[in-house]
């Protein structure tokens, strides 16, 4: 049977958080002043039940959905003869890649997230404020969530991030070994390894604003 595209998401993601104000009847909405934005993106190295930690200094922040500018693994090939440009403008690095959920190359997120308050949801039913506080004199981040949330609570499931590095020398870890008949990724599914890659999958916590400036 021939898989359909998750765009599902996506679409949805463009209507839904438009009213979460009004759909969410919480006190963290109840009290707060947010400035909504167009949905952001965190991918996030933590355990799912974790309510406070340090780390955040390893996670990376989209501005933009990086899905709709990324390139397909069937056109890396075309991407290589472009210089490494993709057609939204940012460059590819063969030694640090990143697939969603689609099978898509994704353009990598800004490291590290900036220091501030975000708030995040999984895009259905949970929210929270996440504060990342600023570096400290070893560089580390400390990051909490409001509400006694817990990441698994705030990640958006069927987003799937996972960033490839060589294992060996520069060059060895490439797309074109990645099996593209897996995609589009199943919910309970994880990106495929790739011979001569190291993996690290991401959580994605979806941003849809920020405290309001009173």
């Amino acid at each position: 049977m021939k898989r359909h595209l998750n765009f599902t998401r996506r679409q949805w993601l463009a209507s839904a958080l438009g009213f979460l104000a009004t759909t969410f009847s919480r006190p963290l909405f109840a009290q707060a002043n947010i400035r909504y934005v167009s949905p952001q993106y965190i991918a996030v190295l933590a355990p799912g039940d974790a309510r406070k930690g340090t780390g955040a200094e390893t996670w990376g922040l989209w501005r933009e959905d990086p899905g709709p500018i990324g390139v397909y693994l069937l056109f890396y090939q075309t991407l290589q003869k472009a210089a490494n440009i993709a057609p939204a403008g940012w460059r590819f690095n063969i030694d640090d890649w990143w697939l969603d959920e689609n099978g898509l190359i994704m353009k990598a997120p800004e490291f590290p997230i900036p220091a501030g308050e975000y708030y995040v949801t999984n895009g259905v039913d949970q929210s929270s404020l996440l504060t990342v506080e600023k570096p400290d004199a070893d560089g580390k981040q400390a990051w909490s969530l409001s509400d006694d949330k817990t990441i698994g609570n705030v990640t958006h499931g069927p987003c799937r991030s996972a960033r490839y590095t060589p294992e060996g020398a520069s060059g060895t870890c490439s797309p074109e070994g990645a099996n593209r008949q897996v995609f589009p990724l199943k919910p309970e599914e994880t990106p495929p390894p790739v011979q001569g890659c190291n993996r690290k999958d991401y959580a994605v916590l979806i941003v849809f604003g920020f405290p309001a400036e009173i």
